[in-house]
């Protein structure tokens, strides 16, 4: 992961990062959705620094051409022109993709709190030691 990402209550090593708990849980979805959010701003930079170079690339064809430079030459131009353009169209599509990530993630996240926020406050504030996360399930004591 990123040095990059914001820290995460809950999301140290060991501890509540790991298992299934509800911290560890939500720890790891909102780490998803800020590494997604993160993915989407470097497609952006990279887009936009793609489309600058396959313009600029035009404008040398153009330039080259009006030079009378030998046609093949021109063409290569182009042709970086096009894979630029590619790349830039690519990375917008790795947007999309990130941003669906990050939306449900939060999603999930969200959802996760409202199920099982009471459950979780109203075993912490009991006093009582808890079956950890899980016992009930495979034993087969609840179903």
């Amino acid at each position: 992961m990123s040095d990059n990402l914001p820290a995460i209550p809950g999301m140290s090593s060991g501890g509540a990062s790991s298992g299934n708990g509800f911290l560890a849980l939500a720890g790891r979805t909102a780490k998803l959705a800020a590494s997604a959010l993160f993915l989407k701003e470097g497609m952006h930079l990279l887009r936009s620094h793609m489309q600058a170079n396959a313009n600029a690339a035009l404008r040398l064809s153009e330039m080259n051409h009006q030079a009378e430079v030998e046609p093949q030459f021109i063409s290569m131009i182009e042709d970086v022109a096009t894979h630029l353009t590619g790349v830039a169209e690519a990375s917008g599509e790795m947007v999309n993709a990130a941003d669906s990530v990050d939306t449900d993630a939060r999603g999930f996240n969200n959802a996760h709190e409202r199920e099982y926020r009471p459950g979780y406050e109203a075993s912490n504030g009991s006093g009582v030691r808890q079956a950890k996360p899980g016992y009930y399930r495979r034993t087969g004591r609840r179903s």
